[in-house]
C-alpha cells in the first residue's frame, strides 16, 4: 500500500478539516462492487489513483481520474464540494445519500 497526502491539503483543510485526502490506488481505497462494475476495463485497479479521504468515502474531483469520479456518482461517496455544501460535512445536512 502507498498512500501520499494531497499536495492540496492546505486547500482541502479550508474546504473539508476533518477529512484527510491521500492518493492512493483504487485497490487500496476498497471502492464498493457496484463502483468498480462501472469502470471500463481499461481502469487499471493498481495504477488508476484516487484522492481521497476513503473512511469518510469523500474524494477531490480534481485529483482523480474521471472515469472513477462518474462511477462514484450516486454512490454513498462524496466529491468534497458536495461533502461541504450538502453532505454530512455540511452544517445540518442529513447522513443520507443514494447509494
Amino acid at each position: 500500500m502507498s498512500y501520499k497526502t494531497c499536495p492540496d491539503w492546505p486547500t482541502l483543510m479550508e474546504l473539508a478539516p476533518d477529512c484527510q485526502f491521500k492518493h492512493m490506488s483504487l485497490s487500496d481505497a476498497r471502492l464498493p462492487f457496484e463502483v468498480l462494475g462501472r469502470l471500463v476495463s481499461s481502469v487499471s485497479l493498481d495504477a488508476t489513483e484516487i484522492c481521497c479521504d476513503a473512511e469518510r468515502h469523500v474524494f477531490y474531483g480534481e485529483h482523480t481520474d474521471p472515469a472513477v469520479v462518474a462511477a462514484l456518482a450516486g454512490t454513498h461517496w462524496f466529491e468534497v464540494h458536495e461533502w461541504v455544501t450538502s453532505g454530512p460535512g455540511s452544517s445540518g445536512a442529513s447522513s443520507s445519500h443514494a447509494a
